[in-house]
């Protein structure tokens, strides 16, 4: 499979289908570090770090990441930590986009 950090994410405007459970696992499998949301159409990985500061620091990192890709995460910020949620709000449930950029948000911490 190719890296999907090297991949970048596709216009997504409505029509296109959301990924079955198959496609889901098979992409997830790329992103260990992330897990599959309770209602399923989304992946989540909760950071933490050393201070507020920090968090800031890799909350904008994150902003970059989305603005450069045009998909954007909901982010949940606290005081040492950031949980990162994907889904693809136009497809109705997870793409490959969200994990486009699930692999891209790993590699700032590579």
């Amino acid at each position: 499979m190719t890296d999907l950090r090297t991949k970048r994410c596709v216009p997504c405007e409505g029509g296109v289908p959301p990924l079955d459970a198959e496609g889901i696992e098979r992409l997830l499998a790329s992103v260990p570090a992330w897990s599959l949301g309770e209602a399923g159409g989304v992946i989540l990985r909760r950071f933490s770090f050393q201070d507020f500061h920090h968090t800031m620091e890799f909350v904008n990192a994150v902003a970059w990441i989305a603005h450069r890709e045009d998909h954007h995460p909901d982010l949940v910020v606290s005081w040492g930590a950031c949980e990162v949620r994907y889904t693809t709000h136009a497809a109705g449930g997870l793409t490959e986009n969200d994990f486009i950029c699930a692999a891209k948000v790993d590699a700032l911490l590579e």
